[in-house]
């Protein structure tokens, strides 16, 4: 998810009462919260589509887990103590314990690979141990309509807390708010679905949520009886409410055996790596543009997509 669902899921965690556990702790979960995407400073070193197999794995897994939240503790701990000698310490902090700062930095962290998860995108929950993806399919990755039960509930528990009420009651119906809300879309998601033209052996479907119109989702058929990379599958998204394809089937070429590339083009395999959905289009001089359907947008593409200049377009074949 966004990096603004992240803060306010700590932020509203701190409101069901762990914020009163020690000094610096809504810090410590609004901060854990978003402490996986420190992956995101892979783009100072990594190239074109090489982020795409980095991001949400190491950072993600168990290890990681265990040691940021430390070293974020760490640093909170230290920070306090900096504050106090130079006698800038504010008076109302609570004293700050080292054991609760590791347990919420560690409640933030793990709440965080559990909304990414809820997404198409994907995550690696145990690497490095295993580099499996795993997909919920629940969420957009970006959820207003999750972005308004954080804020009322968290605004809420503010205004009650200032005002000397049960302030603890409102984050606790945020939560509740938001597990019922996950659970309806995926539902929704999980359906049984009914999509047209190609349901071939080994066929995947992936029920992929859309902005703001969070009853919807575009169905992408992907198959799997591609060996090595090479594809038969007619693999193309449609949009269920109206049943039309979101790509010309006239643009699309047969994605071939890429093996031999693979090994010796290191953003190819990144892109094959984290790829679910893929598809080949044809670019304007006759070559191959790989791409992945659950993030085929027209007007911004680039990003999830690989040029291939050297391999022809090839049509699909006959069903």
């Amino acid at each position: 998810m966004d990096n603004l669902t992240h803060s306010l899921v700590g932020a509203v965690l701190g409101q069901t009462g762990l914020k009163k556990k020690t000094g610096l702790a809504m810090p410590a979960l609004i901060i854990g919260a978003n402490l996986p995407d420190v992956d995101a400073a892979c783009f100072f070193w990594l190239e074109g589509t090489e982020h795409l197999g980095f991001r949400r794995g190491i950072t993600h897994g168990p290890p990681a887990l265990v040691i940021l939240p430390l070293i974020l503790a760490g640093l909170l701990w230290a920070f306090d103590r900096w504050q106090e000698k130079r006698g800038k310490r504010p008076e109302g902090r609570r004293p700050v314990h080292f054991g609760w700062l590791y347990g919420l930095s560690f409640i933030g962290a793990l709440s965080h690979p559990l909304f990414d998860w809820l997404n198409v995108y994907g995550i690696r929950f145990f690497e490095p141990f295993s580099s499996q993806w795993f997909y919920g399919d629940t969420l957009f990755i970006i959820d207003v309509w999750l972005w308004a039960m954080l804020i009322v509930s968290v605004w809420w528990s503010l205004r009650s807390e200032k005002k000397g009420g049960n302030w603890t009651k409102p984050a606790w119906v945020g939560i509740a708010a938001g597990l019922a809300y996950i659970g309806m879309n995926w539902a929704i998601s999980h359906r049984p679905l009914q999509v047209v033209n190609y349901d071939g052996p080994g066929a995947e479907r992936i029920s992929s949520p859309v902005p703001f119109y969070f009853w919807e989702r575009e169905v992408i058929r992907v198959g799997r009886n591609w060996p090595g990379l090479a594809s038969e599958a007619r693999q193309l998204p449609y949009l269920e409410s109206e049943q039309r394809p979101l790509i010309d089937p006239d643009d699309l070429c047969s994605i071939p055996d890429l093996s031999q590339e693979r090994q010796t083009n290191s953003q190819l395999d990144a892109f094959l790596f984290w790829t679910r959905a893929p598809f080949a289009e044809r670019a304007e001089d006759g070559s191959v543009i790989l791409r992945d359907a659950r993030f085929y947008d027209p007007r911004a593409r680039d990003r999830f997509s690989i040029a291939l200049p050297d391999v022809k377009c090839e049509e699909l074949p006959e069903k």
